[in-house]
């Protein structure tokens, strides 16, 4: 899933302290937010945003194809219902801790509804220069501008790290794409890789993934057939067996989901995979995409 200049976005929750900060960061990054969304708080005005009680109410006044949602765990299956009833094509599951049976009934729902789901419990996306969705700092230019570089994570804190190295070591972003922690997401790392090889301002791939699951194997079938080069970095090597690290995703069982699985399915699919992110930008060097002029 990315975001374009064009596409008009619905804040759910944007009467609530998270909501309204970060909807002004999006708003200062060019994201084209219409409207807000929050039972029982239709008739207010945030920062000059109109607010709905619902979001089907919101699109009787407005075109909306993009909601974030800024809203309770127990809150996100309603949420994205009304989203869903509202004909949105694009939802961003940024809340953590949603029970899973209700996250596989709001995936469910989206299919049935042709729309796409990022997260849950994701930071978001960003094209720089363009448009942010989400908790990533877009807005700030020593971490993303406008590049060539695609980069896909779990964590939205491992993402901000390896921006922040890309654009020290001379690259932009074309886009941030902030998958989830969780093990069930609407939006996979191949469905994430898959996304930025057709896209046309991306020259290279940067994957971060975590140990836990199966899914950067999964995508390293996919990257085995691209052109652009892909330079990855799998954080939780170290972690031992049935260990939870960080994320709900991120356990190993079985070996299954492990650190060398990982580097192993990614290397042999044609990926480098580096020790660590400061040296992602070496590997891309190697690979002969040179950093972006700025």
């Amino acid at each position: 899933m990315l975001i374009s200049a064009k596409d008009n976005v619905v804040v759910q929750g944007l009467t609530g302290r998270q909501g309204s900060f970060w909807a002004a960061k999006m708003a200062e990054c060019g994201t084209r937010i219409v409207a807000g969304a929050s039972p029982g708080k239709g008739g207010a005005d945030v920062n000059g945003i109109p607010v709905y009680d619902t979001v089907c109410e919101a699109t009787r006044h407005h075109p909306v194809d993009v909601s974030v949602m800024f809203v309770p765990p127990l809150g996100v299956r309603s949420a994205a219902a009304d989203a869903l009833a509202a004909g949105v094509g694009k939802v961003v599951l940024l809340t953590e801790h949603v029970p899973y049976q209700d996250v596989m009934r709001v995936l469910a729902d989206a299919r049935d509804a042709g729309a796409q789901v990022l997260g849950p419990n994701t930071a978001g996306l960003v094209v720089p220069g363009v448009a942010s969705v989400g908790i990533m700092p877009g807005f700030a230019g020593h971490i993303f501008r406008p590049g060539s570089i695609g980069v896909i994570s779990r964590s939205g804190s491992l993402g901000t790290l390896v921006s922040l190295n890309l654009v020290r070591d001379g690259y932009g972003q074309s886009a941030f794409i902030g998958i989830g922690g969780d093990p069930i997401l609407g939006t996979t790392a191949v469905d994430a890789v898959r996304e930025l090889d057709r896209h046309e301002g991306t020259d290279a791939v940067v994957l971060v993934g975590e140990i836990g699951g199966s899914m950067e194997e999964e995508a390293a079938a996919h990257i085995a057939t691209m052109d652009k080069p892909v330079v990855a970095f799998i954080a939780g090597r170290s972690a031992p067996p049935e260990r939870r690290m960080g994320h709900a995703g991120a356990i190993v069982s079985g070996g299954r989901g492990s650190g060398r699985s990982k580097v192993d399915s990614l290397t042999a699919a044609g990926a480098t995979v580096v020790e660590l992110p400061s040296q992602i930008g070496e590997a891309l060097r190697s690979h002969g995409v040179e950093p972006d002029r700025h």
